[in-house]
């Protein structure tokens, strides 16, 4: 899958400035859009190292308003989350209705890190793509958005893209030995990256991979694909305000059904009260059934 991806693709300047402005502002629109559908928004951002993840993520929350997005950074589990299943320590970080919570590295972990750095058995990471899959299936059947990117880069570009970090006093801090020994180690990670894009991309949570050679061309398309997958859920809970019963939409959309119902079982209540020859003068009955006569 990875092969078949054009590394060399790049946005002119202009063509940028063209397009890039308006993603931007239709991206903070959609996220108060979304903020009152009550549609939870979750983007998990995977990729090499170098491949300007965190530079996306800084310009993603410029325009955001910083009340409704969380960003979680990688992080080794700690002791507490270590006891608990490995995708624990993501549940609980998982945004509220409406909001937007970015994963810089995800649970992809488990089958990117954990597996080449032979962290966990290799049972554990082979069983946990269903795992993964599971969880992500139970979050969009919720009415959750889940997008998942992965930044791509060559071999190559990475190592140049790491001399220059090194290079750079502001950046040099961002290099360790572990970066140039998983660099000279691509090969096996590019396999187990084969293995999750393959195994994990399912028509519920889709992958995106996006060429991340050219800054321009990886900036765009990241925000093109949020926006394209957020007004796609947007579209579906405004079609069916129903589909998520704690939402305020679902609220309204049911109340007059509600009270239909009410009425109706308020109705044959007093057809059988009345054939079994039972009183009717309850006046709580009347109150919780809507209808006090």
């Amino acid at each position: 899958m990875l092969e078949t991806v054009d590394l060399d693709a790049a946005l002119s300047r202009d063509e940028y400035q063209r397009v890039f402005p308006p993603l931007e502002e239709r991206l903070r629109r959609l996220q108060y859009a979304l903020l009152e559908a009550e549609v939870p928004t979750i983007v998990a951002f995977e990729g090499w190292d170098a491949a300007g993840k965190g530079t996306v993520i800084q310009r993603l929350t410029r325009k955001l308003d910083p009340r409704a997005f969380q960003a979680w950074p990688g992080s080794p589990p700690s002791e507490l989350e270590r006891r608990y299943h490995f995708l624990w320590r993501y549940q609980v970080r998982l945004p509220e209705d409406g909001h937007m919570t970015l994963f810089d590295h995800s649970w992809y972990g488990r089958v990117l890190v954990d597996r080449v750095e032979k962290w966990v058995r290799r049972r554990d990471w082979e069983g946990a793509y269903a795992q993964i899959n599971e969880l992500e299936r139970w979050l969009t059947d919720d009415g959750q958005v889940v997008v998942k990117l992965w930044f791509h880069i060559s071999q190559k570009e990475q190592r140049r893209r790491l001399r220059k970090m090194e290079k750079d006093p502001a950046e040099r801090w961002k290099v360790e030995k572990e970066d140039w020994r998983r660099n000279r180690r691509y090969d096996r990670w590019a396999e187990a990256a084969e293995d999750m894009l393959a195994l994990t991309d399912t028509q519920a949570a889709p992958w995106t991979i996006v060429a991340a050679t050219d800054a321009r061309w990886t900036r765009v398309k990241v925000f093109r694909t949020l926006v394209e997958r957020m007004q796609a859920a947007l579209d579906r809970r405004q079609q069916a305000p129903a589909s998520v019963s704690r939402t305020q939409m679902a609220e309204v959309a049911t109340r007059e059904s509600r009270h239909r119902r009410a009425k109706e079982d308020l109705a044959r209540a007093r057809t059988v009260a009345h054939d079994a020859g039972l009183p009717l003068e309850d006046p709580a009955f009347f109150v919780s059934s809507g209808d006090e006569k």
